[in-house]
């Protein structure tokens, strides 16, 4: 079972990055142009409309998998900082200041940083390296090794 579990890693690693774009793009579309029953931000105000952009730009480019390290990364850090500044200042806890969305997406794009596309991204189009679906002919030392006990 492990084992097909492990096949399948890299594919729904893909899905997971998909999902989390095409919702985080989703909801950059709204706050920009008032899409989905959203309300539109006024353009160049600071930081509501800057937010929407890159929310629009980098979760379009992390559901195409194109750069997705570095526009996840992007997208991790405009979440991090919609949380501290927006949500946490009301209370602690993001059930209490509704700040659960950004520690979410926050927390979900910091993990595609550290694991990359998966195995269907545009970046393996384009020959970008250090994909999840590199050669298993070179070596990795970006995967851990199992320790027995």
């Amino acid at each position: 079972m492990s084992a097909r579990l492990n096949h399948a890693q890299p594919y729904v690693l893909s899905l997971f990055r998909f999902v989390i774009g095409l919702l985080f793009a989703i909801h950059g579309a709204a706050s920009l142009f008032g899409l989905f029953g959203g309300n539109q931000a006024e353009t160049g105000a600071w930081p509501g409309w800057y937010a929407a952009l890159i929310q629009l730009v980098c979760g379009s480019l992390v559901a195409l998998g194109l750069g997705t390290r570095a526009a996840a990364f992007l997208a991790s850090g405009s979440m991090a900082y919609a949380y501290f500044k927006v949500h946490q200042p009301e209370s602690l806890l993001p059930i209490e200041n509704g700040g659960e969305p950004s520690a979410l997406f926050c927390w979900a794009f910091l993990l595609l940083v550290f694991t990359g596309p998966g195995a269907v991204a545009l970046d393996r189009l384009f020959g970008a390296r250090n994909t999840t679906a590199a050669s298993e002919d070179t070596p990795r030392h970006d995967r851990t090794r199992a320790v027995s006990i």
